[in-house]
């Protein structure tokens, strides 16, 4: 089975086609369909292809929602002085559907002669 490590939003993902995945928040509407051009290695079978990133390959997916992710609180606390603070925040997300991974054809870079 087909996977590839991606680049998005400071984060690393190991994703396959038919995948759902949430990443930081990406500025398009649900329904869009977004192409990830950071894929850091592929691996097919026995073949495998890696570099930072791998040029030609890409990674499409859909957009399905935009969404918040579960609450995470912080309670500071210093005994003994009276002192204690709550605080809290959502992550934005995107929630992506994985459609297609392609690695382009490598190209040669030979010399012409005349």
């Amino acid at each position: 089975m087909a996977f590839a490590i991606i680049k998005t939003g400071g984060r690393q993902y190991r994703v396959a086609e038919g995948d759902t995945i949430d990443v930081d928040l990406l500025e398009t509407e649900p329904g869009k369909q977004v192409v990830i051009g950071e894929v850091l290695m592929h691996a097919d079978g026995d073949k495998l292809t890696h570099g930072a990133p791998i040029d030609g390959a890409k990674v499409t997916a859909e957009v399905i929602e935009q969404r918040k992710d579960k609450k995470v609180v912080a309670y500071k606390f210093k005994r003994r002085k009276g002192y204690h603070r709550t605080l809290g925040h959502r992550r934005k997300l995107t929630r992506l559907k994985i459609k297609s991974i392609s690695v382009g054809a490598k190209k040669s870079t030979k010399k012409e002669t005349d």
